[in-house]
């Protein structure tokens, strides 16, 4: 059988397999074409923000330096009451003027006042002075400052987050609410505050209200001033000194020396991100941090629990728990701070531990980024 033949006598399956290949080529380029087109077609919907899960090596560990003691400094002693003196009337030349002895009678008394003032301190009387001289002031050297160890800084950007709050109190009794944390920074000065509160029944009661404002120096946050309003108290503040390098209180009398990257309640969770946003390796041994509360200044030393992944309304992230456990003498509360390496290190999740066993747990429940 010749070739003509068969196509002679096959022609119509030969047409008919033909036709269906070229249909079949056809529908492949026009469904090509049309996926291509949706693949690079601009979406309308508003782009979404996407979470990086940074799975960082966790440092090796360094055994930490002893950690310091902060004492309050003591109050400035108060001068001794100075015996009452008779009144002597001066006795005046007839050409004497009077400039003249008003002066010389000054004189006459601020040496008295010197001498009964140097035997009431120290039982001996100072060194003569003579006439028209003026003794020089004494003034005494402030204290040194006690070293604290310097860290890199590299502070997380400015953002507002919504917490979710969860309490159980020692009893059992358990509370939920909400709160919200600010932190703001043009790179020279900061705000930053936290409020919180608890749902009762169909009203919320703000338990807390954290605010502080300041400057970033070469040691990170620098506060100036921070205050603390709780339910049914009065508002406390904390002053950061640092023209006389002091911390002082309005709800205490007492002062403390203020160290080098000394912190309040608001920002430590903000100077810890800022910690390890500049060198993770960091966190390879205790940090020290001395923060100043209501009416003292002490030294928060937190440590490195590990990396762990908390259910957050984000979806599950990927944390660096920090603790700083209770300390004997000083504080009986456990502080946790949970902090997320791959959104700014920022503070995603924030639990206090009573001494009683009350728990207060703050989980971020979304976070904007803002400039302004």
């Amino acid at each position: 059988m010749t070739i003509a033949s068969f196509l002679s006598r096959h022609r119509r399956v030969v047409v008919l397999c033909a036709v269906t290949a070229v249909l079949h080529y056809a529908a492949i380029d026009w469904v090509g074409g049309r996926l291509s087109a949706q693949t690079h077609r601009p979406s309308e919907l508003p782009a979404s923000l996407m979470t990086a899960q940074l799975r960082l090596a966790l440092p090796k560990r360094v055994e930490s330096a002893r950690e310091v003691t902060v004492e309050p400094l003591a109050a400035a002693p108060r001068k001794p009451a100075v015996p009452s003196r008779p009144v002597v009337e001066p006795v005046v030349a007839p050409d004497a003027a009077p400039t003249a002895v008003v002066e010389e009678v000054a004189a006459a008394m601020g040496s008295i006042e010197q001498t009964g003032a140097a035997q009431a301190q120290t039982g001996t009387p100072p060194p003569a002075v003579a006439q028209g001289e003026t003794p020089a002031a004494v003034v005494p050297e402030p204290a040194p400052l006690q070293g604290m160890r310097r860290y890199k800084v590299n502070l997380p950007p400015s953002a507002v987050f919504d917490m979710s709050v969860d309490r159980v109190d020692a009893d059992g009794t358990k509370w939920t609410g909400s709160a919200t944390m600010t932190w703001h920074t043009d790179g020279s000065r900061y705000q930053a505050s936290v409020e919180a509160g608890v749902s009762v029944l169909i009203t919320r009661i703000n338990l807390l209200v954290l605010r502080s404002e300041g400057e970033i120096d070469d040691y990170g946050i620098a506060p100036a001033s921070a205050t603390e309003k709780r339910a049914r108290r009065a508002e406390t503040a904390t002053h950061f000194n640092r023209a006389d390098g002091t911390i002082t209180f309005s709800a205490s009398e007492r002062s403390y020396p203020l160290l080098v990257g000394a912190q309040d309640k608001t920002t430590v969770p903000f100077q810890l991100g800022g910690i390890g946003r500049a060198d993770v390796n960091q966190f390879g041994s205790d940090i020290d941090i001395q923060v100043g509360e209501e009416k003292e200044a002490t030294i928060f030393r937190f440590q490195l629990v590990g990396e762990e992944e908390i259910d957050t309304k984000l979806g599950k992230l990927v944390t660096w728990h920090l603790s700083r456990p209770p300390k004997p003498g000083t504080y009986s509360s456990r502080l946790d701070i949970w902090l997320a390496p791959g959104m700014n290190w920022y503070p995603v999740q924030i639990r206090n531990t009573e001494a009683s066993g009350a728990l207060t747990t703050q989980t971020v429940s979304n976070i904007k980024m803002t400039d302004k």
